[in-house]
């Protein structure tokens, strides 16, 4: 999932008090959360409530599962939404959010491409006085880099713990290569991922570390930086085993299904067997594609990360902050189950 980045210093959000979300589906992580940029100072909409959801690569199968999800959930309550598909553009997304206001929206649920618009889209909704929430990918009311903000600076969030992810998928490459039996001299690890989206970031550091604690061993990972796409990660990694060629076995793991699909890709072009891959993606939706072949792949499990269940939850927390004066939770967080090929169908993971 590079523009250019922009930044310009605004004002700091208070996060404080504790809300809990009440949401059976859905587990819940810091829920402290009073933000103007959030949209404290909105007063609770009368009438029917209007929504706009801006997506970035909203043709990608997680993000299309979120915004059904979303719709669902905007249905059930009686909320007019509008989905709108971001793509890869930062600016489209500064340009939708101006749109959204113009258009008289209630409230804003973002997935931005770039976080560096982040401090943009916070001023526009605090000087329209409309709720802001992202989901998925952080943004910081203070400047370009999330990663660099202070807590109290960050817009509430739903989505999925990145700490959380990235160390489920850790544990299963670690039991993966311990059953494979690898030496850590001949085994390299790929770990890919676009690497200015803190939450990436995030999972594939927790990833790193839930490894090296399940498997015991020093393999050697290798951090390749990729856009997040299949074709973007399957270059980038054929050209890292390239510079590689000793290497007989490979673990892959990254942000997201794309990467790991594009890093197995690339490998077994480079014609190294399913048995001497180990690929643990992260959403499944690419990853039971292979399963479904019925062929030996090198994609050996996966994190399945349900986007009805976030769209959905984003649309309820958005909706109790406007028809209640709610405060939003600092972060929420929705459940994620590890498959396999024998596990994936019974999940409920969509194939892409």
């Amino acid at each position: 999932m590079s523009p250019s980045r922009t930044s310009r210093a605004m004002a700091a959000v208070a996060i404080a008090t504790t809300a809990a979300l009440g949401l059976a589906a859905c587990s819940t992580g810091q829920q402290s959360s009073s933000s103007s940029a959030a949209g404290a100072s909105v007063a609770p909409a009368s009438g029917k409530i209007s929504m706009t959801y801006l997506q970035k690569q909203g043709d990608q199968e997680y993000f299309i599962g979120e915004a059904a999800g979303a719709k669902a959930k905007a249905a059930e309550l009686g909320v007019e939404l509008n989905v709108v598909n971001l793509g890869s553009d930062a600016n489209k997304t500064v340009s939708e959010v101006q749109s959204a206001i113009a258009q008289k929206t209630n409230g804003l649920i973002v997935v931005v491409p770039d976080p560096a618009v982040g401090p943009q889209i916070v001023q526009a909704a605090r000087d329209a006085k409309v709720a802001l929430l992202t989901s998925d990918d952080q943004i910081c009311t203070s400047g370009p880099d999330p990663a660099r903000c202070a807590k109290t600076d960050l817009v509430p969030r739903i989505g999925f713990s990145g700490a959380q992810m990235g160390g489920e998928v850790g544990k299963r490459a670690a039991d993966e290569y311990q059953k494979a039996g690898w030496s850590p001299a001949e085994t390299r690890i790929i770990a890919a991922w676009k690497q200015d989206v803190t939450v990436c970031t995030d999972r594939v550091n927790a990833a790193k570390e839930a490894f090296s604690t399940g498997a015991g061993a020093g393999v050697q990972k290798i951090d390749v930086a990729t856009d997040n796409t299949p074709t973007g990660a399957q270059d980038k990694i054929a050209a890292t085993v390239t510079a590689n060629p000793g290497v007989k076995n490979w673990i892959v793991w990254g942000c997201n299904d794309e990467n790991v699909q594009g890093g197995v890709t690339a490998l077994e072009n480079a014609g190294f067997k399913a048995d001497n891959i180990i690929g643990v993606g992260l959403g499944a939706y690419l990853a039971c594609k292979n399963w479904n072949s019925g062929k030996p792949t090198g994609m050996k499990a996966a994190l399945f990360i349900n986007g009805k269940d976030v769209g959905a939850l984003a649309v309820q927390t958005l909706y109790d902050k406007l028809k209640n004066g709610k405060d939003m939770p600092a972060e929420a967080f929705a459940p994620t189950t590890m498959v396999d090929p024998t596990t994936f169908k019974a999940s409920g993971a969509t194939c892409n």
